[in-house]
């Protein structure tokens, strides 16, 4: 048997994290058993659906490097194909039309919520002579459901899971305008796509009981499902915005590397062993069911931000130079993108994120004079610095070899000449190279800055 699996979104929002991971599990699932996933985007509501939305998830899903296999299916397009199953149900007497009227719902709610049951359709048109039709009305068309017995189900991370027939009602199939409901839709695209795994969050557990039955009626195979605990936040509450509920876009806008989420996005739930860092090839080769946990995982930014520093350090110097050059505007400039490269090594080991490593690499392809920080201002305006600086830069610009190890050797010697220690020569050259009190260590700068631009920077403090 060939593994495929989906995920399956709907486009009323963002590729939210916890959706992100849905999406990884599957991805994982198929990749490792060298089967098939697909993405399905489940655009059946109208009134919320957007393209701004789906957009969102088909780029969030390529930043992550989630490819899908085949095209992407739009369920809504599909729903002539939906309709069709619902009449085979129909002429099989397994669905029956509903003429139930809003009024006659809502007394079932009252009466449901007076007893303090949850809503229950109480079946009045589920042997009724459809002759007893009110004239003009547009019926639902409502699943005839088994009324005695249970329905199991075998999950992958649940166990068996059962639930009594009588505690579920015959749901709509189709509205009143003949548009099908989403039970009807997952459950008629999943067996269409030969979907093997459905794995997605246990909040659908209850859905997938009543999805059972759909299958159950078409006498179709139902795939194996897994649903997977949600995520919660640092205090054990449900995931909010506040904890870090964001769309895709946020992270990497943040400065999260797209391998670094999907490595702590797998450890949300799913183990092996004692392993933190896992490279995307040792997941594909790992995962695999029995390995996600059956409690909700908690969302640690700490946990994240020490994981991207990790995968900033293997990262390759030109390509972060690359995005680094993209969040300071300097995209496509070859001057500034070979500079920036440069400088990584000892940039990235200084930053948890690419916005941090941007802000820490912006003073070496900034624009002269520098704009100062207030603490570097008020160090280059001591009288100290105004009369130290004229000196050293000429002391430099006698130097032959602009090497960080012969710069400093430069600066020890006109130090010890002039009767200070070598950070009272330090700080000031720092902030005259970097418009900052804070920097990697700065005659590894001036060397990668060149004689020139180093010199004329410390001019230009001088005017």
């Amino acid at each position: 048997m060939t593994v495929v699996t989906r995920f399956a979104p709907s486009p009323t929002g963002f590729l939210h994290i916890g959706g992100a991971r849905t999406a990884l599990f599957n991805w994982l699932f198929a990749r490792h058993h060298g089967g098939i996933f697909h993405l399905r985007i489940e655009d059946t509501d109208r009134v919320r659906s957007t393209e701004a939305a789906i957009e969102a998830i088909i780029d969030g899903m390529k930043w992550l490097e989630l490819g899908w296999d085949g095209e992407i299916v739009f369920q809504f397009a599909r729903a002539p194909r939906h309709a069709a199953v619902v009449q085979e149900l129909l002429a099989a007497g397994k669905a029956y039309p509903c003429y139930c009227s809003v009024e006659e719902l809502e007394e079932m709610r009252k009466a449901a919520m007076a007893a303090g049951k949850p809503m229950k359709y109480d079946g009045r048109w589920r042997d009724r002579d459809p002759g007893d039709a009110p004239a003009g009305v547009k019926p639902v068309i409502r699943l005839k459901a088994p009324q005695s017995g249970e329905t199991v189900v075998a999950d992958g991370v649940q166990g068996e899971v059962r639930v009594a027939n009588e505690q579920l009602d015959d749901m709509v199939l189709l509205r009143s305008d003949g548009t099908p409901t989403y039970m009807l839709s997952v459950v008629v695209d999943d067996h269409d796509m030969g979907i093997t795994h459905v794995i997605r969050g246990d909040d659908h557990l209850t859905n997938t009981f009543r999805q059972r039955q759909i299958y159950d009626a078409m006498g179709w195979e139902a795939p194996h499902f897994s649903h997977i605990p949600l995520i919660h936040g640092p205090d054990g509450a449900k995931l909010s915005k506040r904890h870090g509920a964001l769309g895709v876009e946020a992270y990497r806008e943040m400065g999260y590397l797209p391998e670094a989420l999907r490595n702590y996005l797998l450890r949300l739930g799913w183990a092996h062993g004692d392993d933190e860092i896992i490279s995307t090839a040792q997941a594909i080769e790992w995962f695999d069911l029995p390995g996600i946990g059956r409690s909700p995982s908690r969302f640690d930014f700490a946990k994240l931000d020490n994981l991207n520093g990790h995968y900033l350090r293997q990262a390759t110097d030109a390509d972060l130079a690359g995005e680094v050059a993209r969040r300071l505007g300097r995209a496509g400039d070859a001057a500034a993108l070979a500079l920036l490269a440069r400088a990584m090594p000892g940039l990235k080991t200084r930053a948890k994120n690419l916005k941090e490593l941007a802000e820490n690499a912006a003073f070496y392809i900034q624009a002269r004079p520098l704009a100062l920080t207030d603490k570097a201002q008020a160090m280059l305006t001591a009288p100290e610095a105004k009369a130290l600086l004229p000196r050293l830069m000429a002391a430099y610009e006698a130097e032959g070899e602009w090497l960080a190890g012969k710069l400093e050797e430069r600066a020890r010697a006109f130090a010890e000449t002039e009767g200070l220690k070598l950070g009272a020569v330090a700080q000031p050259l720092r902030a005259a190279l970097t418009g900052s009190t804070q920097s990697p260590p700065i005659f590894e700068v001036m060397e990668i800055l060149g004689k020139a631009e180093s010199l004329g920077r410390i001019g230009d403090t001088m005017v």
